[in-house]
């Protein structure tokens, strides 16, 4: 059975995915508002896979018989120095995230919650693959500088990235995931 601390945890960490999401999103009009669209879409997509991850959790307290508490979602940033100022703000706010799904795997093993271990894993593999993309843009973008050919040529390659994640949750992340195949 899941203990209060833990649900209290995994409460606050479904309000911190949400506020990923609201960063990427509004990461994403940004760029769209700089003509950067390719960017945008990489940003949107981003904001997709937030979700899931905060529906991942709200569900997951819900099938642990607790209780979901939404908490207020503060006001992310909307104006970006550059690409690169974006890229850098991503990969800290990750690294953040990182720590949080860190903590939150320290909480479950001194609660001897063996199942929120296990639920746990897939998010600690999720963050090193979250971090590492943003890190090889950011050397993208270092070796770029100020080349705008170079910047609209990585805003095409952007552009491809596609969701591969469900974005309908209304009949539960299970099933979603198993109609998209994700």
């Amino acid at each position: 059975m899941i203990k209060e601390k833990m649900i209290s945890a995994l409460n606050e960490q479904v309000n911190r995915e949400m506020y990923s999401a609201y960063l990427y999103m509004s990461m994403s009009a940004h760029c769209s508002t700089i003509g950067l669209k390719g960017f945008a879409n990489w940003f949107m997509v981003q904001y997709h896979e937030e979700m899931l991850h905060a529906m991942k959790i709200y569900e997951y307290i819900l099938r642990q018989g607790g209780e979901v508490r939404l908490q207020s979602i503060k006001t992310p940033p909307y104006t970006f120095e550059s690409p690169l100022d974006m890229f850098t703000k991503t990969l800290a706010h990750e690294q953040y995230i990182t720590a949080s799904i860190n903590e939150l795997m320290e909480l479950a093993i001194a609660e001897k919650d063996h199942a929120t271990q296990i639920f746990l894993e897939w998010y600690v593999t999720e963050q090193v693959e979250e971090e590492e993309n943003d890190n090889d843009i950011i050397q993208q973008l270092k070796i770029i500088k100020d080349n705008s050919h170079a910047l609209l040529m990585l805003d095409r390659e952007l552009a491809g990235r596609i969701t591969t994640v469900p974005t309908d949750f209304s009949k539960g992340i299970e099933a979603a995931m198993k109609q998209s195949g994700a």
